[in-house]
């Protein structure tokens, strides 16, 4: 088995700006996956906060619009892709979100 990163890329819509329900729905909905994914989740993740950029010529850059992370254990990359199935980040077909997977590679 190897690691694999998900990546979430789009708008966040923070937790404070959802009412109980939505809140309840959307924790249903992720508790539903995770236990799809069962054993194969490594790290459930977090959304990211604050951030900054730090470029190698000292400058300073806006960061990109990443939002928070997973990790699961997966065969392979197409695994780790059917995994995202029902995975309700990617639930609103509007383009504006996207998982990007990487595999985690040893040092």
């Amino acid at each position: 088995m190897a690691k694999f990163i998900y990546l979430y890329r789009g708008p966040a819509t923070p937790a404070s700006d959802l009412t109980p329900e939505q809140g309840a729905e959307r924790m249903a909905a992720f508790s539903a996956w995770m236990e799809k994914v069962g054993a194969g989740l490594v790290d459930v993740g977090s959304p990211f906060g604050t951030s900054a950029c730090v470029r190698d010529d000292g400058t300073e850059g806006t960061a990109g619009d990443l939002i928070g992370y997973t990790i699961v254990d997966a065969r392979d990359l197409a695994e780790a892709k059917a995994l995202t199935e029902g995975l309700p980040f990617l639930s609103e077909p509007d383009g504006r979100h996207a998982v990007e997977i990487f595999e985690l590679l040893p040092m």
